[in-house]
């Protein structure tokens, strides 16, 4: 099979490999989507993969075309989506009930091969069945979902909160949305990119802009503020525009070197919460539930749609900041 390959830091190469082969509960899917995710970028930076070369890909949808030996719950055909995350089910971690937290985190195109690729083997236990209104390609955007929603999970929301999101890349527009579907008084959205922007405006957000200071701040100011940029300038910008008695977020996913600094008087005396969230838990099935009421919309969220030869160029452009989600369909022709 075709697949690119990061073979190095900074290295992304097409190469032809062996197509894998299902073990007995596992399935082989397929691809007919993968999303390109900030994730991938710090893989190519040489952090996150444990070891190099990798396949990645972990934002993906495709068709079941090889089941294993033990699996009875899917056939060949089954269109799925599938949770990348590969826990051990052993540690405390996983047997307190926090399995993102695993002591032997791994997860399928971050330490094990990826979808970016014709085919990729993939847990049956993993994959969810897509319903007939979903199209296939479309549903590679459930995993990025997945992680907002256990974002949610994190920030247990009220009702008429005031929300700011830093960021209006793909994970800070799901923020956007699920603020809205929860019932957010406001959204506020803050980037420096305005093609992304103009994006967020057209999802409805109350209000955006290039700096948190050229908006309106709400007279006892935000409740909730999310960092979906991982950008340090931006977290340390964040961390100061939270109202009392809230919550600031940390979503985007940081360098390992990035630092922020805090105020240890103004969170205890203001009663201030300060979290993250960690990719994925129990949240993959309910995204999917959400995703085919159509909480998201996929023709608004996927810019680029491109055939695996151009994932090199594909990695280019979205670390250029170009589009809003880059997905890569390996059954596309290259042009």
């Amino acid at each position: 099979m075709k697949a690119a390959v990061i073979t190095r830091p900074g290295g992304v190469e097409l190469a032809t490999l062996d197509d894998p082969a299902p073990g007995p509960r596992e399935v082989v899917v397929e691809v007919a989507a993968t999303g390109l995710c900030g994730t991938d970028l710090h893989i190519l930076q040489g952090e996150f993969a444990p070891k190099l070369p990798i396949v990645p890909g972990h934002e993906f949808a495709g068709e079941v075309v090889a089941v294993g030996s033990a699996v009875t719950e899917l056939a060949v055909g089954a269109r799925v989506a599938v949770d990348p995350s590969l826990y051990c089910f052993e540690c405390h971690y996983c047997r307190a009930g926090r399995n993102n937290l695993c002591d032997r985190w791994a997860a399928i195109g971050v330490t094990h091969p990826g979808a970016a690729a014709e085919f990729v083997a993939a847990p049956v236990a993993n994959c969810t069945v897509l319903p007939d209104g979903v199209r296939t390609e479309d549903a590679a955007l459930i995993e990025p979902l997945s992680c907002a929603v256990r974002g949610y999970d994190v920030l247990r929301s009220r009702l008429a909160t005031r929300v700011l999101v830093y960021g209006a890349g793909t994970m800070g527009l799901m923020m956007l949305q699920l603020a809205k579907a929860t019932g957010a008084a406001s959204v506020d959205v803050v980037d420096i990119n305005a093609e992304r922007l103009a994006t967020a405006r057209q999802l409805g957000c109350s209000a955006g802009a290039t700096s948190a200071d050229e908006l309106d701040r709400p007279p006892y100011g935000w409740d909730l503020v999310v960092d979906a940029t991982g950008n340090a300038r931006a977290i340390q910008d964040a961390l100061g525009r939270v109202g009392k008695g809230g919550t600031y977020l940390q979503f985007g996913v940081a360098d390992y070197a990035a630092r922020a600094t805090i105020e240890p008087y103004k969170i205890y005396n203001q009663e201030i919460t300060i979290t993250g969230s960690m990719a994925v838990l129990h949240s993959f099935e309910r995204a999917a539930d959400l995703f085919a009421t159509g909480v998201i919309d996929p023709d608004v969220f996927i810019s680029d749609r491109l055939p695996l030869a151009a994932f090199p160029d594909a990695i280019a452009r979205f670390k250029a900041g170009i589009g809003r989600k880059i997905q890569i369909q390996p059954g596309l022709a290259s042009s």
